[in-house]
């Protein structure tokens, strides 16, 4: 019996093939990830050539931009700074070693740090992802140069280390207990990965390291459940139109190909540069150079299983912002809403703007003085609404609250359908009509690139620009969410808006068009028909139908004028007439509908009746009912509240597994989890590190 990971010869063939590719072209001094591939090709390589000597000034600048600039995302970069300088730094020339050595204790490595004077900090330190790279630098720094005083705070490298080690063991208390609360995000996965196998490779506090190991594991193995042919193509709880629309554009398609081997698309190395290679390689890079981690042989297995599967799985807290206002809100699970040491665990979550929570957000902005950075502008305009009132605030955050919680990241449950040649996946009743800001609540996947999901569009498409910005509010995110209730292959997918589309300047950035739209690629499938309201796709061997109750048309728009991601054909395919509007989605496979043409012979034979309750006084929707009866999974019937019935059987939302497939079920709140194959098998300790593979 081996040790129940990856073959190691194999691993290494993979890792040799990434580093390979990635170092093809010349070394470009000016991006640190770039530069780390080279060093690590020559470290197993010693005939392939780098020259140190090109990391100039200008290189430096380019590495420093956004650390000494004091922007968001610089904790990216010190990330891959550790790496350079742990591993490589007796090969760099001295003057480039100490400068990053400078970083590491000149960095403000958390916001209740001192900011000097004069300085606006645009850092954002409390997502998910952040907070778990700012202590995981925060740790390597402490325990590298513990004697050394930071000049950031005054405190020692010890006294960092220790703080750092606490925070990051709260962090993976916290996520073994609730999940992630970016659930299957295609994006911030890969920025888990990175400070996760940092902290593996680098940490010298073996339980620290043990811990992010078994996350590492976890993190993987989520994604191995939700890949179809290279493509994370599930519900995500944070995602960009930037990304979403095709594997290869995802930041974690890269790490998956490396790890799972379940795609022939190529690695993509277009985009090398200072910033634009770090946002899209590091995951693989950092995988490329692991010497001491590697997957479990059942992760592998996992994402390329053939069969028919379902995977449930339930994360987060609930939050809820309707509740009735009081003086002294409290939670059911003793958490509070007031203790300042709670930001972090509030805002991960986007928790800034429910009630209950607007007075410590703004506590927090006045203590840390945070409001001159950017990305508490829209904050800015509360305060001067509400003169700083917190009563006041509280209330109007009462009156808004499906309107301005639009980040906001709640307890959800996802369900994901995946055969051989489809998959389905969403995010069940997840705040439905409530304003959504890079949540992806469904989509269809076929393969790398034949993917379809819809959303309801917040502004028409930005003119001008070469590529969809992460602000984009035509194909990012919901202006509004739909409830989305699916079973296996087929869903229900119900737009009704919870608020009017707002006139007032100061909540301009919630307005929304009176249509919603589907992302419907035609160029990327084998082939596509339509038969009535339905708009069938076809691509190798997996079969995915649309179906619209408002009447659709394709949207031309011209590539000089808008973004469209190279796509020359119709991809756009727009319901107008109004925000409400029911989308039905069925996906199959050719082995069992044959051709084409039966496939959509079934599925537009199927009944689909839809009741209209018609908008309310204040311009909510109130939804509707639906009955349908599918081509595969026979009649479903749900309404804008309540289950979904499955031939008259209610089929519950959510459930007590925190995980549920064919592999693991896992109770919620449980720390020690088994995923397992028959053959192979991983058994996780999330609470102590615990890992033990095993295979035959």
């Amino acid at each position: 019996m081996g040790d129940g990971l990856v073959d190691e010869a194999w691993w290494r063939g993979r890792q040799d093939d990434y580093l390979t590719a990635s170092t093809a072209r010349p070394m470009d001094p000016g991006s640190v990830l770039d530069v780390l591939d080279h060093l690590e090709r020559r470290r197993r390589d010693p005939a392939h050539v780098v020259d140190v000597d090109a990391i100039d000034g200008d290189a430096l600048a380019s590495w420093f931009r956004r650390i000494d600039g004091w922007l968001d995302v610089a904790d990216f970069d010190m990330v891959l700074l550790a790496h350079l300088l742990w591993t490589h730094g007796d090969e760099l020339p001295a003057s480039v070693g100490d400068a990053v050595a400078e970083r590491f204790v000149t960095f403000k490595h958390w916001y209740t740090d001192p900011t000097p004077e004069g300085v606006i900090d645009q850092r954002w330190y409390w997502s998910e992802n952040h907070r778990l790279i700012f202590h995981a630098v925060e740790l390597l720094a402490g325990e590298r140069f513990a004697e050394v005083t930071f000049t950031s705070d005054g405190a020692t490298g010890d006294e960092h280390r220790r703080r750092a080690a606490g925070r990051l063991h709260a962090w993976f208390d916290e996520k073994a207990e609730l999940g992630f609360s970016e659930w299957h995000s295609d994006v911030y996965y890969e920025k888990d990965i990175a400070p996760l196998l940092t902290l593996v490779e680098l940490a010298e506090d073996e339980r620290i390291a043990a811990r992010a190991q078994a996350f590492l594991d976890l993190v993987l193995a989520d994604i191995a459940l939700h890949l179809q042919r290279g493509n994370l193509g599930c519900t995500h709880g944070r995602s960009y139109a930037k990304d979403k629309t095709r594997a290869t554009d995802q930041l974690t398609f890269a790490a998956a190909k490396l790890c799972f081997d379940d795609t022939d698309r190529p690695y993509r190395f277009d985009d090398v540069g200072p910033t634009t290679s770090t946002l899209h390689q590091e995951g693989a890079s950092l995988l490329a150079r692991a010497r001491r981690y590697r997957p479990p042989e059942v992760l592998r297995r996992i994402a390329t299983h053939d069969e028919a599967m379902v995977d449930h799985q339930t994360m987060g807290l609930e939050i809820d912002p309707t509740e009735p206002l009081v003086d002294h809100p409290t939670r059911p699970d003793g958490r509070s809403y007031t203790d300042p040491d709670m930001v972090p665990f509030w805002w991960d979550r986007s928790a800034l703007t429910p009630w209950q929570l607007v007075g410590l957000a703004m506590d927090a902005l006045d203590r840390h003085d945070l409001w001159a950075a950017d990305l508490f502008a829209a904050f800015r305009g509360v305060r001067d609404v509400t003169g700083g009132d917190r009563d006041v605030a509280r209330r109007l955050a009462l009156d808004l609250a499906p309107m301005i919680n639009a980040g906001l990241l709640t307890r959800v449950t996802t369900t994901t359908w995946r055969t051989e040649a489809a998959m389905l996946s969403s995010a069940q009743s997840y705040r439905p009509g409530w304003a959504g800001s890079q949540h992806h609540v469904w989509q269809a996947t076929l393969d790398e690139d034949a993917v379809l999901f819809t959303t309801h569009p917040g502004a028409e498409p930005r003119a001008g620009t070469d590529r969809w910005l992460d602000a984009d509010r035509y194909w990012t995110g919901s202006a509004t969410l739909p409830r989305v209730l699916q079973h296996r292959g087929a869903a229900v997918v119900s737009y009704a808006p919870a608020f009017a589309s707002p006139e007032l300047d100061l909540l301009a950035g919630f307005a929304y068009l009176p249509m919603t739209h589907a992302f419907f690629p035609t160029e990327r499938f084998d082939e596509v028909t339509q038969e009535g309201h339905w708009t069938v796709g076809a691509r190798r061997g997996g079969y995915v139908a649309l179906w619209s109750w408002r009447p659709v048309r394709w949207r031309d728009h011209d590539p000089a004028v808008v973004c469209t991601n190279g796509l020359t054909g119709p991809f756009d395919l727009v319901a107008e007439g109004g925000a409400a509007n029911v989308w039905l989605v069925q996906v199959g496979e050719q082995r069992r509908w044959g051709s084409l043409d039966r496939f959509v012979e079934a599925v537009a034979g199927g009944a689909v009746e839809v009741a209209d309750h018609g908008g309310a006084p204040d311009g909510a929707h109130r939804g509707f009912d639906v009955a349908w009866t599918t081509a595969a999974e026979g009649a479903l019937a749900c309404g804008p509240t309540g289950p979904l019935t499955i031939d008259g059987v209610a089929v519950p939302i959510g459930g007590p597994a925190r995980m549920h497939n064919p592999f693991a079920s896992i109770p919620e709140g449980q720390t020690a989890c088994t995923l397992a194959d028959g053959e192979w098998s991983l058994e996780l300790d999330l609470a102590t590190g615990d890992r033990r593979a095993a295979g035959p």
